[in-house]
């Protein structure tokens, strides 16, 4: 019997179908994010997160849809945003969008998504504006923002017994938020701002901010930049004579930073509004799956957020079909979303609400605070 059945299942196999009853439709995906320069890290992690969605879903034999991910690099550089944003966005193809790492970027191309009707949703962009700032029903974030952060960061840290600060941000849309939101949330804190220094991403030398940070003393500097930034001040702390503790939010929690800063970025406080991988219910599947695909590169901290908007885009395109105004509208009102980073709940700007955590850079990890030497007394942070 096993082999009559087998042998009919042989010759169902060779008869011919009509080429549309065995393919499937190809939907393509545009992934944006820095895929070069110095805040590739991310970028590398999160296009690789997204490929690893893709090629999940396309080995799911119920998918309605084979998903194809273009990818384009924005060298977290806001004109070269603008410009594969348009190129992605005019492409007709292309259904949506699984978008920006980088906020100054983030924020300059809102405005190409809406005008050519491309649902997006950004994986890593933490700028409130982004989604705050307008109302197109285009744009998505599943990661929170630099609220989130910014009101962590000055509770926790005023909390360590941190009262004078510094902040040095660099001069982008980014940075200069930074800024405003940690300086508001810490006010109630009755921790002070003694010195702000605004400073251009692409500074090489802070000898003169230093020296004069130096002669102030203050407890601790909030670096409101990202990666490249942050490796810079950090290596030239130490030779200027600057002992005040270093602290960040999620712009320097990436690997990059622990490669650039070495043995100096030991201690090193960041901010960021996801769980560690291993904490989430499905991030050990995740992670197996991950090293299984043989992606070079580490997923990094925002990895796990471009993998869930990678599946909640194909969740929402395999319920309408690749139409664009269709798809847009099932993403507008997602709540309750059962995704690899906990559940994805819109706001009326369609903004995820999430909460931040607290992370300390240890033995050349980002380790999640209460795992941490430093939480057990075991390590001490600079002036605490």
């Amino acid at each position: 019997m096993k082999f009559k059945s087998g042998l009919l299942l042989l010759l169902a196999l060779a008869a011919p179908f009509p080429s549309a009853v065995l393919a499937k439709d190809t939907v393509k995906l545009a992934f944006i994010g820095p895929l070069s320069g110095g805040n590739s890290a991310p970028g590398l992690g999160g296009r690789n997160s997204a490929q690893l969605a893709v090629q999940l879903r396309n080995a799911d034999p119920a998918a309605k849809y084979t998903y194809e991910l273009v990818t384009f690099d924005d060298e977290c550089k806001p004109n070269v945003g603008i410009q594969v944003a348009t190129k992605a966005a005019s492409d007709n193809s292309i259904i949506a969008g699984i978008t920006h790492y980088c906020s100054a970027v983030g924020i300059a191309t809102v405005d190409t998504y809406s005008r050519f009707g491309l649902p997006v949703v950004v994986w890593g962009a933490i700028l409130p504006e982004i989604t705050y700032g307008n109302d197109y029903r285009e744009i998505h974030r599943v990661n929170g923002t630099m609220i989130n952060e910014g009101r962590l960061a000055a509770d926790f840290l005023t909390k360590q017994g941190y009262k004078k600060f510094v902040v040095v941000h660099d001069t982008t849309d980014y940075g200069k938020g930074q800024n405003k939101y940690f300086t508001e949330y810490l006010k109630p804190t009755g921790g002070e701002i003694v010195a702000t220094f605004p400073v251009s991403p692409d500074q090489q030398d802070f000898t003169a901010e230093l020296t004069r940070i130096k002669e102030l003393k203050p407890d601790l500097i909030l670096i409101g930049g990202l990666t490249p930034l942050g490796v810079r001040l950090r290596a030239q702390m130490d030779r200027v004579g600057v002992t005040a503790q270093l602290a960040g939010v999620s712009g320097i929690m990436t690997a990059g930073f622990l490669e650039g800063a070495g043995a100096a970025g030991e201690g090193t406080i960041s901010f960021h509004n996801g769980a560690p991988i291993s904490k989430y219910p499905q991030g050990q599947a995740f992670l197996d799956a991950y090293a299984k695909a043989g992606f070079r590169e580490d997923p990094d901290a925002y990895g796990p957020f471009a993998y869930s908007a990678t599946n909640l885009v194909m969740d929402a395109i395999e319920k309408t079909g690749p139409d664009r105004k269709k798809m847009k509208e099932v993403l507008n009102g997602t709540k309750g979303y059962k995704a690899l980073v906990g559940e994805i709940n819109f706001d009326d700007h369609r903004q995820n609400i999430v909460n931040a955590n607290v992370y300390v850079a240890q033995d050349g990890k980002w380790i999640y605070w209460p795992d941490s030497d430093y939480a057990a007394g075991k390590k001490r942070l600079a002036r605490n």
